[in-house]
């Protein structure tokens, strides 16, 4: 293979069409026409074809590259599978239209341009049309259509014109416009590289002119800084104590001094250092590139935030999100159950707010008031976070901008990210007025269960990182209320845990956690009580949901350490190191305050 041009640019490609409509053979083909191969790659392929009495095939080409990969062979193509004299061509594969989908959205490449094939003697297949809406969707907006196997249709131009004519009806209707059709024949190489002579009818561009007419895209370092945050990583040994954000910047560049903001956090600071594994500290760090990052005051962040440079666009935030959304498997996505969003570096819970409408991407049919999501089903709908995410719209800047949802451990779905609605946690409210509006009240009254306890019921809340002593202090404040006479209750995260039908996982499913404490601790000051409990990293979200789900009870907050709230206040802070007795007699004399 010739050594790649480093000063020509690079464009990402997709081809797609339905099976059997001669994906393999095309991509075989571009290889061989643009002399793109490794060398004797073809030659050798054309061999093992005779030798085994088998007809050559240029999908064949595909095949023996992908098998050189599975033994771990590096192969130039692996970077560039073809080039022309304008630029190198990286192929974006797509077997089947789910795989397609996942390849795309979960950002391993992102496609510029599309070549959408169809079969001439076949016509415009079902995921002819299901592949034409997700480019639309997936904002790929240069796509040339081939319409391969002319040989099997007689080189007629009138079944090409039947084929242009219905497909470009259809791909009006999802706002796509292609940049042209070329009838082709990839196995005899008709009008891939050269003007074919049978088809003298034709005057356009062949397929490779097509592409070559194709424009780059902006480069994503001319765009908004983006580093979604992968994880922080501590320093002890030796006197170091660094903290380091460690991650990949997804766009922009940034430079040691820059203030950056992390989004949805919105905590400030500066770049102090960039540095990278085993290597000079750099002055500079540039889209692509795993770095990590010092700053000069330290700030608490979390796995999942976007840190971008304050000079710019910041990335939006938000847990309502409006989206475009495929759906991949037999289960359908449903109202109220919970999922989980991967967008960017962060993991979020989510649900399926509301469905807006659903479209058959086979004949772009739309259904209202659906209240599911279907396989293969694109809707456009809103989903809820349990607390805000950063992101960007997918037109921006598509690594922020995509997302996919995963169900039981696997990617279920996935789309893009149209339009932030907000931060409001519909679900939780939604869920208060159902609950209220079933709940059977008790003929006793809040008043005269606060004049018989002799209190007012309250949730009080230690929070603070782990290893603070939270729990100690929990239980001492327990029995020093229980001495003052008042109905009071410790809840371990333990008992929270084992109160619904099964053991939650708390690192996985905080989100489903924090909704139970909510709702135990309804019941327990609906009874009048005083319930205390711990949580360890407690932040604004999760308290503003423990406080709806509490309501109308009080809620007094002790935080044990540094505090990590955005905006939050607590009632009282604690530094590490406390004394357990008169710190509980302090938080005694904090509530009996509140009970006047």
């Amino acid at each position: 293979m010739a050594q790649i041009d480093k000063s020509l640019e690079q464009m990402n490609i997709v081809v797609a069409g339905h099976v059997d409509h001669g994906k393999s053979t095309l991509i075989g083909r571009l290889l061989a026409d643009t002399k793109s191969l490794p060398e004797g790659k073809l030659e050798s392929v054309k061999k093992y074809c005779e030798k085994n009495a088998r007809p050559f095939e240029y999908a064949y080409l595909l095949d023996a590259l992908k098998d050189e990969q599975s033994q771990g062979i590096t192969i130039d193509s692996a970077r560039c599978f073809f080039k022309t004299k304008k630029r190198h061509y990286i192929i974006i594969d797509a077997p089947g239209h789910v795989e397609f989908l996942k390849n795309m959205i979960t950002g391993a490449s992102r496609a510029e341009a599309a070549i959408l094939l169809i079969d001439a003697k076949e016509g415009v297949k079902e995921n002819s049309r299901r592949h034409g809406y997700m480019l639309s969707m997936l904002g790929v907006k240069q796509v040339v259509v081939c319409v391969n196997k002319m040989d099997l249709a007689d080189w007629k131009k009138e079944k090409f014109d039947e084929i242009v004519k219905e497909y470009t009806e259809f791909l009006k209707e999802i706002n796509v416009k292609p940049a042209g059709f070329v009838p082709i024949a990839a196995r005899s190489g008709d009008n891939i590289a050269a003007i074919s002579e049978k088809m003298k009818w034709y005057d356009g561009k062949t397929a490779l002119e097509s592409l070559d007419a194709f424009e780059k895209e902006q480069s994503d370092e001319n765009k908004p800084f983006r580093f979604p945050l992968q994880d922080i990583y501590k320093f002890t040994n030796m006197g170091d104590d660094r903290r380091i954000a460690a991650g990949k910047v997804e766009s922009g560049f940034i430079e040691t001094g820059d203030e950056v903001v992390f989004v949805p956090s919105m905590k400030k600071s500066r770049i102090k250092t960039i540095e990278v594994f085993n290597a000079e500290n750099l002055s500079k760090a540039m889209t692509g590139q795993a770095v990590g990052f010092t700053f000069d005051t330290e700030l608490y962040v979390r796995p999942g935030e976007v840190m971008c440079k304050t000079k710019e666009t910041l990335a939006l935030s938000g847990s309502l999100i409006k989206a475009n959304l495929f759906w991949m498997t037999q289960r359908p996505m449903i109202k109220g159950k919970q999922y989980k969003l991967k967008i960017g570096t962060a993991s979020a819970a989510v649900w399926l707010q509301d469905i807006i409408s659903v479209l058959d991407a086979s004949d772009l049919a739309s259904v209202q008031n659906k209240n599911q999501i279907e396989r293969h089903d694109v809707a456009e709908c809103v989903l809820q976070t349990f607390k805000p995410v950063g992101f960007d719209l997918s037109t921006e800047i598509a690594a922020t901008g995509r997302f996919v949802i995963v169900d039981d451990y696997k990617i279920s779905g996935g789309g893009i990210v149209l339009e932030s609605l907000g931060s409001e946690n519909l679900m939780i409210r939604e869920y208060i007025e159902q609950r209220e509006k079933n709940w059977e009240r008790s003929l006793i009254k809040t008043g005269e269960r606060e004049k018989r306890n002799n209190q007012k019921p309250i949730l009080t809340i230690i929070a603070g990182e782990a290893g603070t002593g939270k729990q100690d202090l929990a239980r001492k404040l327990e029995e020093a209320l229980f001495h003052e006479n008042r109905q009071v209750y410790y809840l371990g995260l333990s008992n929270a845990l084992l109160a619904g039908a099964q053991k939650v996982d708390v690192e996985k499913n905080r989100a489903a956690m924090i909704r139970q404490l909510g709702e135990i601790s309804h019941l327990f000051t609906d009874a009048g009580m005083i319930l205390i409990s711990t949580i360890s990293d407690l932040d604004d979200s999760e308290l503003n949901a423990l406080k709806m789900l509490n309501e109308p009870a009080g809620l007094f907050v002790v935080y044990v350490g540094k505090e990590k709230f955005l905006t939050a206040k607590p009632d009282l802070k604690i530094e590490e190191g406390f004394d357990l007795d008169k710190t509980a007699a302090l938080i005694v004399e904090k509530i009996m305050s509140r009970q006047s």
